[in-house]
């Protein structure tokens, strides 16, 4: 009988691990002053739950008991290493006094806190993405060095330096000010997109690769907009949402690109789709949105239309001028270039191409030559896309990319 209330317990623990662990960590956080500290006391706690929960029978409130046994276990652990001092004493106040700091609405801030926290702006951009990845979505240091082409240990490291730069800073575990919150979300929005776009770069494959990463971006942009409703949040977990519904047709079975206009729309995920464009309708109607809602309203133009032939490339040359107003930008001109190309015809387009290459900007951007080389090519200028293909091919490394590239130069002949 012991046996199977172990086994049950080890079933219900497992499914309270993947659902709440980045929360019940993120609270030890708060309480401890300490990543590492946290770290240990989850484990902790989810080791004591397994030996105690098959006599004691489960707790009416896991999470709780969970964060209340992994405090007082790294509070065990202080007083026996000869480093627990008065100040110490603090941490267990709340929790001796029958406070069990870990209502919904506590540790839904810790969360935040936590998110904030690690993409602070005095971390370097690597560290940020490292931290939030190992600390919001409990990646294990192996999985992320692996999804990052890295050495573990080179991965640790970088990890280590940034929780000693935390606390060397004193940077606050707390949720900016209102007056802070626009530029600090900022930061938090790169961050997570920057961890899609690693993943939506690359291709499957076992494990946690590359691939995965898009899905933990998502996974991140969720619990963000859970906990801090902002029409950016929507626009950006909208942009990833639609740009996610079109993984299965973007390339072959072989792994070979498949261009937006060539892609098998029967294969985009439709309820990702929905979902996405409510998001976008919701952030626009607020009239508070910015670039990632832009962006993502782009990629609902696209994701509403049937075909490839019906697309509105009027309206998107429209978001793309409106994207340029609210973040200038060489790339966002590139994109809109694109969109012109597609409405008033390929001269149109390689004008403004050429102009953004005359400035010097781009210069190395695989994807404005490879651009410049499709407008060359539907005008039948065969020498000039060569050129432009080959500076292309030179300036990419990805294997994809150039073997997409290699095709476009055979078939010029």
């Amino acid at each position: 009988m012991l046996e199977i209330a172990i086994e049950q317990v080890r079933e219900s623990l497992d499914a309270i691990y993947r659902a709440e662990s980045g929360r019940i960590r993120a609270t030890l956080i708060r309480l401890l002053g300490d990543f590492d500290l946290a770290e240990d006391a989850v484990h902790d706690a989810f080791a004591a739950a397994l030996e105690r929960w098959p006599q004691d029978g489960m707790p009416a409130n896991p999470r709780a008991w969970l964060i209340s046994t992994g405090r007082f276990k790294a509070i065990d652990a202080l007083r026996r290493r000869a480093r627990f001092d008065a100040a110490k004493e603090k941490i267990a106040d709340p929790m001796e006094t029958g406070d069990d700091c870990a209502t919904d609405e506590s540790v839904a801030d810790d969360s935040l806190r936590l998110i904030f926290t690690c993409c602070h702006p005095v971390l370097t951009q690597e560290a940020r993405v490292a931290l939030t990845l190992r600390e919001v979505c409990g990646l294990t240091t192996e999985e992320i060095a692996r999804a990052f082409l890295m050495a573990a240990p080179t991965l640790a490291q970088r990890i280590v330096r940034a929780k000693a730069r935390i606390r060397e800073a004193r940077i606050p575990y707390q949720v900016p000010s209102p007056e802070e919150l626009p530029e600090r979300l900022a930061t938090v929005l790169q961050v997570v997109y920057l961890v899609f776009n690693e993943g939506y770069s690359a291709s499957s494959g076992p494990s946690l690769t590359r691939a995965d990463l898009s899905g933990e971006a998502i996974r991140l942009g969720r619990l963000l907009l859970e906990l801090l409703p902002e029409p950016e949040v929507m626009g950006l977990l909208a942009l990833m949402l639609l740009q996610e519904s079109r993984r299965a047709a973007r390339a072959t079975p072989t792994g070979e690109l498949i261009l937006l206009e060539h892609q098998d729309r029967s294969l985009w995920n439709r309820k990702q789709i929905t979902e996405g464009v409510a998001l976008v309708e919701r952030a626009l109607i607020s009239r508070r949105f910015g670039s990632y809602t832009l962006q993502s309203a782009i990629a609902a133009v696209h994701a509403e239309a049937p075909a490839a032939a019906s697309t509105d490339w009027p309206q998107i040359v429209a978001l793309y001028t409106a994207l340029a107003q609210a973040e200038p930008s060489p790339v966002v001109e590139l994109n809109r270039a694109v969109a012109v190309a597609m409405c008033d015809g390929p001269e149109a387009g390689l004008a403004l191409i050429n102009a953004i290459l005359a400035r010097g900007d781009l210069a190395e951007y695989h994807l404005a030559h490879s651009a410049r080389a499709d407008l060359c090519r539907r005008l039948g200028r065969k020498s000039e896309a060569r050129d432009s293909y080959e500076r292309a091919l030179a300036l990419t490394q990805l294997e994809p990319a150039r073997r997409f590239l290699e095709q476009r130069l055979r078939e010029l002949g």
